[in-house]
This record gives C-alpha cells, structure tokens and sequence, in this order.
C-alpha cells in the first residue's frame, strides 16, 4: 500500500490523448491511454495531486489488486490476501460495484457480495449503498480491484453552483479548450456561455488554480490518508494575468449565474459577463485569441430548423469581426456546424455528452 501501484484516470472517450497529453505535462508516470482514460504509475501522493490539478479526468481510481480468476470462492480467496486494513477505516461503510466480461464469472451480483464479504471479515467495515467505492471489473478472468479515490465526480470542481438547461461538464470544457490549443496565454470569449464553463475553465487555467482547490475527495477517507500531505500539495495560483475572459448571452438569468460561478470560484477579477446577442458581438482590444461556444443544437434547446439562421449568424459575425482568432464550435449536428459558412471549419472526434455526441469543430485563424 505505500508503494508504486497502477493509478487509472476515468476520461472522456475519445478524448484520451488530451488527458494523457495533460498528465504527461503535469509530471506524471504516464503507461499510456486506453478506451476510457488513462493508466499512470504512482503512489498515494501521485493518487492526491491527480485528483487535485487534473482538469481533464473524471475520476482517478487506484488500483490496488489485479489477479486471474476462475470462480467465485478463488474471488473470495484472493480479495481477502489482499492488505485492506492498512488501506480502510472501520468507521467508513464501503460499497462494491462490479462488471464482468468475457469471463468465467459472470454475475455481478455475486461478484461485489464475494468481495465484500472478504473486505468485511478482515477489517470489519461496513457494507453501505453510499459507502467508498470498491470497483471490481473482471473481464478475461482477470479481477482488477479499484478504490475510487475521488468521490464525487471530478467535473464537479465546487464553484459552478448555479447552472443553466444544457451544462457542459468542466472536464469536458478543458479537454476542448486544450484541443483548440488553448494553454492560459491568450484571451478566450464565449458568446453563448449559459452558465459560464468555458470562461471559468479558461481563467482558471490563465491563473493556475488548481480544479480541486476547494472540494473534498474520497481518498480523505482512507486509514493512510496524511492530511498535512494534502495541505503541502494545495497550491494557491496567481493573482492576476494580462488577458481577460468574457462570456455573452441572451439569458439574463443565466448571466447572472455565471457571474455568482466566477465569485465563487475566484476568477470574477479576470472575468466579464454581459447580457448580449450574437449579432453584437464585437472584437475586443488587444491580441487575437479563441472564441468557444457550445451553442443550443436542438436537442433540449431550440429546434434544428430554428438554429440554422444562429448558427448563420454567429459565423457572419465572427467571420466580419474577428480576424486573427481562431473558433471552437461544440455541436452534435453537423449541418448546424456548416451553417456558419466559417472557412476552414474542421470536427473532431464524436465524444459523449449527455446522450448525445457531440464534435469539436475548428478553425485556424480567420482570414
């Protein structure tokens, strides 16, 4: 338990590469990306800072068991050899969740009694519906036994309390933001900002805030949690940066939920809100930088047939008025996309949002 183990970071798929760009960068000991996220060798610390400064990952796992199986009672055998005291407090209830796949065992149900059972006569812990996440896959009669050190998913950073009818996840956010090439060092508008995600993202990305800065995580939870550790890797960012990040909408309301959002996540100094229409947008001050919006695609806002004329508009606008910035559109219909007539605009990969999927289009710089 206190040395190197296999750390799994939950992402978006389709989007693995940014993710594992993201760690790369950060300093960890990336193995690589897989459907679904990204594998690292770490520690407990690592397992701490993951949580804390990855702004891309939903949850971060840590891998404490991996062994081949064939039936129930070898499940049963193999769970309990496994240190669980040294990892778990008995006053904290745990629960057991667990998938099968192209395996001797096959009932889930079965599985997470088993492994609970085994958890539960070594330690004495509890067995809780709402109780620290033990995940257990086995899938080609190999168990991968999980600990969810994040709790509460990561795209729920603390700060964006108020929200509007189709929020986009903040982890969703950043991954976009890093593939528009976004890295804090220029300025970001949102003409479409609902509740405000991008624009948050995007300042506190400028600033160096750390995502989870203000937000419990499981792993608090564990018997070898060091909480002056965590203390010691909370880091404030900085005070100020020379670009500035503004966010437009029709909605009132929504506006002023963004503006609430900025306060309280702390970048409101670096941030404007502004009642306003696409068609009045207008090229602010100072150097080119990206615009990105998530506009209504028909879906729960708007109809398809309705959007095509905001679609139109927002790329007349941007093509008259922006020259030198680059666009990230998010949309799940292409022809809306296309709509804009802006040249040069390429999608993405398709990534869940919701029950939807959704593409990142870009530009280069307009002409």
């Amino acid at each position: 338990m206190k040395g190197q183990f296999e750390i799994f970071l939950m992402g978006t798929p389709g989007l693995e590469p940014g993710l594992e760009a993201e760690a790369r960068e950060a300093g960890f000991a990336v193995r690589g990306a897989v459907p679904g996220g990204v594998t690292l060798t770490g520690g407990w610390r690592d397992v701490m800072r993951a949580n804390l400064e990855l702004r891309g990952a939903g949850r971060v796992l840590a891998r404490v068991a991996s062994f081949k199986v064939m039936n129930l009672p070898q499940l049963h055998e193999r769970t309990e050899a496994v240190d669980w005291a040294a990892l778990l407090r008995t006053d904290v209830p745990i629960r057991v969740d667990a998938t099968c796949k192209a395996s001797k065992i096959y009932h889930q149900g079965a599985v997470a009694e088993r492994v609970g059972h085994a958890i539960a006569r070594q330690t004495g812990v509890q067995i809780g519906a709402d109780g620290l996440s033990i995940k257990v896959r086995i899938e080609q009669n190999r168990a991968t036994i999980s600990v969810d050190t994040s709790g509460e998913p990561l795209h729920r950073r603390g700060h964006k309390e108020a929200v509007g009818k189709a929020p986009l996840r903040e982890t969703l956010a950043a991954l976009f933001l890093r593939e528009c090439g976004y890295r804090g060092d220029e300025p970001v508008i949102d003409p479409m900002c609902g509740s405000g995600t991008f624009v948050l993202e995007a300042a506190e990305i400028a600033l160096g805030l750390q995502p989870g800065r203000d937000r419990a995580f499981d792993f608090e939870k564990l018997a070898l949690f060091d909480p002056d550790e965590l203390a010691a890797q909370r880091r404030a960012g900085q005070a100020e940066t020379p670009h500035h990040f503004r966010g437009y909408d029709r909605d009132r309301g929504v506006i002023e939920m963004a503006q609430a959002n900025a306060v309280r996540a702390g970048v409101d100094g670096a941030t404007d809100f502004a009642v306003q229409s696409v068609s009045d947008l207008r090229r602010p001050d100072g150097p080119p930088g990206l615009v990105i919006v998530n506009p209504p695609y028909g879906a729960r806002i708007g109809t398809k047939s309705s959007l095509q004329a905001v679609y139109g508009a927002l790329g007349r606008t941007l093509s008259e008025r922006f020259s030198g910035w680059r666009v990230g559109l998010v949309t799940s219909e292409p022809s809306l996309a296309k709509a804009t007539k802006l040249p040069g605009l390429k999608p993405g990969v398709p990534v869940p949002h919701g029950a939807l999927k959704v593409q990142l289009w870009q530009t280069g710089p307009l002409p």
